[in-house]
């Protein structure tokens, strides 16, 4: 059995380590070698390396001879493949920044890392894994917006720990999210014990305590939404707000960054309404937020009032969409969408 604290602290220094290597791909974005991987989804050498970062953090904190189970979004597959070919520039990029931290690793021992974080989700006995996503927000990683580093550990299909690392989102509520902050933030919340705010670039300092307030009755309700439509309908999102009164002028962002926006009180409400059931949602895309703004006293459900259901493998088969805000705007939220039908039907599957 794994003190918690422990397992707190490999999450918060391997998140903390992973947004030091992506910004400082990020930083030299231009001459970095553009990855296309063979069913033409996109991906940067950044989610790679973060990736192989966290899953060796995870296994030099944790006690040894601990399964570390990592669900993540990537894999070593085409990595191996450009290797095959005489391509290594990828490589020797994830490689080089994985050195920051974990110094003389061969090609093999990169390739293992990436791959181990490329695990299953348990098929029996207890439902006990993390689960990660490298960079959540691509887009935004690409075009130097909002994206985050999100981890989480699960238990029985339940978020019980989740740290986001924001290297572009500032500490300062003040900052526009479109002005990337040097320093970063990181978002780190395990359940019923609160969620506290860090610095990105620092694995050891002080956290402060977040709790948000619920906007008093009258206020415009301030969104937050993906910038992408073909994850969230925007359209969707507009009817919603209009039911619940005068709105406020969205907020859109990429990643799980959302809800660190929503959980430390620059927005009200997070909505994801797709328009039909046929994009699945991964484990890996909320289950950090999730926990991070369920801590700060938020409610998070699917459309149609349910908790989120991590125990389906890869996939949250059991939910559609999200609705992320304080109790009084979560339950007005919640009906606004039922009373517009907005919840896709489910033979659309």
């Amino acid at each position: 059995m794994i003190d918690p604290s422990t397992r707190t602290h490999a999450a918060r220094v391997a998140v903390a380590r992973a947004c030091v290597v992506t910004r400082s791909i990020r930083s030299a974005f231009d001459d970095v070698p553009k990855v296309i991987k063979p069913d033409g989804s996109p991906v940067t050498v950044a989610d790679y390396a973060s990736q192989v970062v966290v899953a060796l953090t995870l296994a030099e904190l944790l006690p040894r001879g601990h399964d570390i189970r990592l669900v993540g979004e990537e894999d070593a597959s085409h990595l191996r493949t450009l290797l095959r070919d005489g391509e290594r520039a990828a490589l020797d990029i994830v490689a080089r920044e994985a050195a920051r931290f974990f110094s003389g690793l061969s090609d093999e021992q990169v390739l293992d890392a990436l791959q181990a974080g490329a695990a299953e989700t348990p098929a029996h006995g207890p439902q006990s894994y993390w689960t990660l996503d490298p960079i959540d927000g691509t887009k935004g990683f690409i075009r130097g917006g909002q994206y985050c580093v999100a981890l989480a550990y699960i238990e029985r299909g339940t978020p019980v720990l989740g740290v986001l690392g924001c290297p572009n989102l500032s500490r300062d509520l003040a900052r526009p999210f479109d002005d990337p902050d040097p320093v970063g933030s990181v978002y780190l919340a395990a359940a019923e014990g609160g969620l506290f705010e860090y610095r990105a670039d620092d694995d050891r300092g002080p956290g402060l305590h977040i709790r948000r307030l619920e906007p008093a009755e009258g206020e415009p309700v301030r969104l937050v939404e993906s910038v992408d439509v073909s994850h969230s309908s925007h359209d969707a999102s507009e009817r919603v707000l209009e039911k619940l009164g005068e709105p406020a002028e969205p907020s859109r962002l990429d990643g799980q960054a959302k809800y660190a926006v929503l959980a430390r009180g620059q927005a009200d409400l997070y909505l994801k309404i797709p328009r039909t059931r046929r994009n699945p949602q991964y484990i890996w895309d909320h289950a950090a937020g999730s926990i991070v703004a369920t801590e700060a006293g938020c409610f998070v459900t699917d459309l149609q009032g349910a908790a989120l259901d991590f125990s389906h493998g890869r996939q949250l088969r059991g939910n559609v969409g999200v609705i992320a805000g304080g109790a009084r705007v979560h339950g007005l939220a919640l009906r606004a969408v039922g009373e517009l039908g907005l919840v896709p039907p489910r033979e659309e599957r």
